[in-house]
C-alpha cells in the first residue's frame, strides 16, 4: 500500500529537519573555531612540541598527546641546543660528582640500582641554593647536557592560563609527559617564586597549583618505579614551602668560590686568552676575593677588552677601521696583564673594576 500524502509530507518535513540540524551543527562549530581564541595558541604549542621533540628523535604521533601535554612539550630542551658541559663549570668538581653519583646514575641505568625499598634510586628533587650568579643554572644546563634525560624547563608562565582550571591540567600534563618521556628532568629556575611558602593570602588559583603539583610529584598514586625528577635553582631556600622541601632530600650549597675555585674558574676563563708572561694568578686570586662566578666572568671580560681598547685607539682614524688589515689578521695586541683587571670602563657603579690595591 503506497504511503498517503500526509505521510510523504512527515517524512520529507523530519528529513528537512534533521538536515538543518546537521547543517547548523558544523555551522556552529566552524564559527566557534574560527572565534576560539586559544586556538592560534594551541596550533603554535602543537609545532613547537613537534619540532622541540623531533630534536629528541621523537615522533609527536606516537605519544598521542593532549593539547595540554603539547603545550608543556614546547618547553622540551634537546642536549644538542646546549652548549656547557661539566667540564665548563669551574670549582664545583664535588657537587658535580655527587650529582652523577646520586642523580644521572640512577636516573638513567635503573637496572643497576634496583632495591624492593627504593633505596638506591634516584631522589624525587634535587634543589641548587646560594648566592646570585654562583654557577646554579649554569651547573643545571650542563646536567641536561650530560645526563641524558628528557629535560624539560619549565617556566612559570606556562604553567599560568586565564581560565579557571587550566592551570591545574596543565601541572598534570607536566608530569603526564615527563612520565611518557621518562628518565625526565623538570628543571624551574627561581622555584622560589612558584613554590613559595603556602598563606592565607595565597590566591585561590595559586593554591590550587600548589597542590596539584605536590600531589603529581609525590603522592597517593606514584610509585617507587618513577623516574622523574625536579631539579630547582634559587637564592632564598628559606622561602620555599616546607612541603617542597621535604620532596627535594638533596640540596646542594654553591656558595662563593674559594681560592682554589676561584683559580679553576679563571684558568678556564682565560685559555684561550694571550698573557703577558709576568702575569701573577695567585696575585689575582687573591684580589677576587669574595666575589662569585658570574663576577669573575664580568672581571675577565672587562679586562680582556683593555688591550683591544687600547689598540682600537691608536689604529683607527676618524672612527674607522683597517678592512684589509682586519681581513689580514694583522691585528697585534698585547697580551693581557693583571693591572687590566683594575682598569675602569665607566659602565657600572663600581667603574667595571676591582678595587686597585698593592698586589704584594
Amino acid at each position: 500500500m503506497a504511503p498517503s500524502a500526509q505521510t510523504k509530507k512527515l517524512i520529507l518535513d523530519g528529513s528537512l529537519f534533521v538536515l538543518s540540524q546537521v547543517a547548523f551543527y558544523y555551522a556552529f562549530k566552524v564559527i566557534m573555531n574560527q572565534v576560539d581564541p586559544a586556538k592560534t595558541k594551541r596550533k603554535e604549542a602543537k609545532n613547537k612540541s613537534k619540532e622541540a621533540l623531533g630534536k629528541l628523535g621523537i615522533d609527536l604521533s606516537t605519544l598521542d598527546l593532549n593539547e595540554h601535554e603539547e603545550v608543556i612539550a614546547s618547553e622540551v630542551v634537546s642536549a644538542d641546543e646546549i652548549q656547557v658541559t661539566f667540564k665548563d663549570v669551574g670549582g664545583l668538581d664535588p657537587i658535580i660528582s655527587q650529582l652523577r653519583e646520586a642523580v644521572i646514575f640512577p636516573l638513567c641505568y635503573p637496572q643497576l640500582f634496583e632495591s624492593s625499598a627504593g633505596l638506591f634510586g634516584a631522589p624525587k628533587g634535587v634543589l641548587l641554593y646560594g648566592p646570585p650568579g654562583c654557577g646554579k643554572t649554569m651547573l643545571a644546563k650542563a646536567l641536561a647536557k650530560e645526563s641524558g634525560a628528557t629535560f624539560i624547563n619549565m617556566k612559570v608562565s606556562t604553567l599560568t592560563d586565564k581560565w579557571f582550571g587550566e592551570s591545574n591540567k596543565l601541572v598534570a600534563a607536566l608530569f603526564s609527559l615527563a612520565r611518557k618521556l621518562q628518565p625526565s628532568i623538570i628543571f624551574i629556575d627561581e622555584i622560589d617564586s612558584f613554590l613559595r611558602e603556602r598563606s592565607r593570602t595565597d590566591h585561590e588559583v595559586t593554591g590550587m597549583m600548589k597542590a596539584e603539583f605536590m600531589s603529581m610529584w609525590d603522592g597517593l598514586t606514584t610509585t617507587n618505579d618513577t623516574r622523574i625528577l625536579v631539579l630547582g635553582a634559587t637564592n632564598r631556600p628559606n622561602d620555599i614551602d616546607s612541603a617542597i622541601l621535604r620532596r627535594m632530600p638533596k640540596r646542594f650549597a654553591i656558595r662563593l668560590p674559594d681560592a682554589q675555585q676561584r683559580r679553576n674558574i679563571l684558568q678556564l676563563m682565560l685559555k684561550d686568552i694571550k698573557v703577558d708572561k709576568n702575569f701573577d694568578f695567585e696575585a689575582l686570586v687573591r684580589k677576587t676575593d669574595g666575589l662569585s662566578g658570574s663576577d669573575l666572568k664580568e672581571a675577565c671580560r672587562n679586562a680582556a677588552m683593555v688591550p683591544v681598547r687600547e689598540y682600537m685607539r691608536q689604529n683607527v682614524t676618524g672612527g674607522q677601521i683597517d678592512v684589509e688589515k682586519m681581513n689580514a689578521g694583522k691585528f697585534n695586541i698585547r697580551p693581557l696583564r693583571v693591572t687590566d683587571f683594575f682598569v675602569s670602563d665607566y659602565a657600572t657603579p663600581n667603574g667595571g673594576s676591582m678595587e686597585q690595591e698593592g698586589l704584594d
